[in-house]
């Protein structure tokens, strides 16, 4: 089963949901964490489910659920059982699928819409560091030790049935290697494979995307490779890289363009999404055909997009 290609067949562009985390300390919450986003699946579930669900309302196809940080050592550091863990990892999911069932009961919701899909965020090994080290991929690992890592976190996330997976901010082959590695495990989903970038050729570890797309996105349980958390004046010549060596969809979801300083945890620099649909255009001019936000993008940014793809694309 692959929902992407289902959903693709049906439509020229997905349209993915914003960030999540940032979105929430908008909402209030205190992030300051080193389970960061995942803290608030324990202390206020709610608040993720109503931010899945505005996402929905804003136009976003997909869902990516809140386990982007959210691992089962890092629970069991907090004192939490491995039998609570697995059920907070479970539970990320639940909210996201219960966003998207309550939002496609509504018959006006279903009006030129699909029935949107919940991704179940996979970060990578330096999410659960929490040092920044996701930044640079230089962890000290090796594929096997990382395929260790992250297998029992795939494994509560696919019994908690969500439609794919969505690997996201890799920043380096090997773990890329490891996560399709585990792909087999679970034959029942797909996964899109989704890098963080330092510049428009290369991966956040320094190797040329070219290379790494090439071998990933051969896997068949790949449904889409692409680049995300990373800044838009890159997009366009990463995915015209990824789009030189496979046929498999892109997705690109950049961040706004500022950029994380691990060491205050605060957010520097200059965004560059003040219109994003417009960035949206040329992303999918270059071949993207699954779009969306991560860190400081907003329900906002969500909708622009996808009033100008009902405008331009999806009955061009």
């Amino acid at each position: 089963m692959n929902p992407i290609a289902d959903a693709l067949a049906q439509r020229p562009l997905l349209i993915l949901d914003g960030a999540l985390a940032t979105e929430l300390e908008r909402r209030g919450c205190d992030l300051a964490d080193p389970l960061w986003s995942a803290k608030v699946l324990i202390e206020n579930p709610a608040l993720i489910q109503a931010v899945h669900a505005d996402y929905f309302a804003a136009g976003a196809d997909v869902a990516i659920t809140a386990s982007y940080q959210a691992t089962i050592p890092g629970f069991m550091a907090r004192g939490l059982s491995e039998a609570e863990a697995i059920a907070l990892l479970q539970r990320s999911v639940a909210l996201a699928r219960a966003a998207r069932d309550a939002f496609w009961a509504e018959p006006a919701n279903q009006i030129g819409r699909i029935r949107p899909l919940v991704a179940a965020s996979i970060g990578p090994y330096g999410a659960y560091l929490h040092d920044g080290s996701e930044y640079r991929g230089e962890y000290g690992l090796s594929v096997a030790d990382l395929i260790d890592f992250h297998r029992p976190r795939m494994a509560a996330l696919a019994d908690a049935e969500p439609d794919l997976f969505a690997c996201e901010t890799i920043p380096c082959w090997d773990e890329a290697r490891a996560l399709v590695a585990l792909l087999p495990e679970f034959p029942q989903l797909t996964a899109w494979i989704s890098f963080s970038a330092r510049d428009g050729v290369h991966t956040s570890r320094g190797e040329p995307i070219t290379e790494v797309a090439a071998e990933i996105a051969a896997h068949p349980q790949v449904a889409a490779i692409g680049i995300n958390c990373t800044a838009p004046r890159f997009i366009a010549d990463l995915i015209r890289a990824i789009r030189s060596v496979t046929d498999k969809p892109v997705v690109v979801y950049p961040n706004s363009g500022e950029a994380y300083d691990p060491v205050c945890q605060c957010w520097i620099g200059l965004a560059e999404v003040d219109d994003f649909a417009a960035q949206a255009r040329q992303w999918y001019d270059a071949g993207a055909r699954l779009i969306g936000g991560c860190c400081r993008t907003t329900p906002d940014h969500i909708r622009a997009l996808a009033a100008w793809a009902a405008s331009e694309v999806m009955h061009g």
